[in-house]
């Protein structure tokens, strides 16, 4: 079969190099060695990392850690869930209907003004000290952004292609389905980057001002027993769960807009074959 057009491989997807950030790793903790070995500082003011990670064992050993570490999970988890499944729909419905965000956005950028630390202990107050509290202060802290920008998502679409799509004669769900949902899918993951990290930082701000458990919770008592290499363990669990929801984050991203690329790729093939 005669074609005009020279068949042309596409290139293979490659691994990300994990080089750089494994280097960034490893120098910090050299780093983070010889302070702590050479400044003649005691243990209890800067530990050493392999103090806190004998410290960790001890912790992960007695089920302390890992006790802790699924209270603030669960707590961020269903405070993000929440998040979005309030940010969202209200973005797009402030999106679609002018009238209701101005009767909507002075409440709205009201509750943003106002610092979480400064409404998380009415919450406790309200709600009692358990994870009800926790979940509400991670919902307030993550609505914000994923509301923002599924609005500016749906707000950025042209015109041009409601035009399109109505002149096809597509029903509302559809144009909701093949339309909107997806030009507005970027924008969404790029809040929901930021509020899977500011999730972490609502639950334990809850925790820090009234809990029983949580990682939080772990951070503040052994703060005031001086131990500092738990302290440090529980700064970075809570910077692993940080990460790890990211990461999670970017995997369903990847694949949900797996298609960005590969179209980004037909056009600039395309324009390379004229």
């Amino acid at each position: 079969m005669h074609t005009d057009r020279p068949f042309t491989p596409r290139p293979r997807r490659q691994p990300p190099a994990r080089g750089p950030e494994l280097l960034a790793i490893v120098m910090g903790l050299v780093g983070w060695w010889a302070v702590a070995h050479f400044s003649g500082l005691p243990s209890f003011i800067l530990p050493t990392p392999d103090q806190v990670l004998l410290r960790a064992w001890q912790a992960a050993r007695a089920g302390t850690l890992v006790r802790h570490t699924w209270v603030t999970l669960q707590e961020v988890l269903v405070g993000l869930t929440l998040g979005v499944a309030l940010g969202a729909p209200l973005g797009y419905a402030l999106a679609k209907f002018r009238r209701l965000e101005r009767l909507f956005a002075p409440y709205i950028v009201a509750s943003q003004a106002v610092p979480v630390v400064a409404i998380a202990p009415l919450l406790i107050i309200w709600f009692g000290p358990g994870m009800l509290s926790k979940v509400l202060i991670t919902v307030l802290i993550t609505f914000f952004p994923l509301l923002m920008n599924t609005m500016l998502g749906v707000r950025s679409i042209p015109v041009e292609m409601y035009h399109l799509l109505c002149s096809l004669g597509a029903r509302r769900l559809q144009v909701l389905r093949y339309l909107e949902i997806p030009a507005a899918l970027p924008m969404f993951f790029s809040g929901l980057r930021i509020a899977a990290t500011l999730s972490v930082v609502g639950a334990v701000v809850g925790e820090f001002i009234a809990a029983r458990e949580g990682l939080g919770f772990l951070i503040n008592e052994a703060r005031g027993r001086y131990d500092t290499a738990l302290v440090f363990v529980g700064v970075l669990t809570l910077m692993a769960l940080a990460l790890s929801l990211y990461g999670l984050v970017r995997f369903l991203e990847g694949r949900l807009l797996h298609w960005q690329s590969r179209n980004g790729q037909r056009v600039v093939t395309g324009v390379g074959r004229r």
